[in-house]
């Protein structure tokens, strides 16, 4: 559980350029404009990383 959620905010920061997961009441900071492009690298790596953990 820990990896994983380790690999999620690695592929959110990295990939789709979030400072953090958690919530932070304001909307400002909650919601963002997201590329298809940069959304679909995102889902890309999760997609290879569920790979690589079902392998292990």
């Amino acid at each position: 559980m820990i990896e994983r959620d380790r690999i999620i905010r690695e592929i959110a920061s990295k990939i789709l350029g979030l400072e953090t997961l958690e919530a932070r009441k304001r909307d400002s900071l909650d919601f963002h404009d997201l590329s298809d492009w940069s959304i679909k690298e995102a889902l890309e790596a999760a997609f290879e990383a569920g790979l690589v953990a079902g392998r292990k």
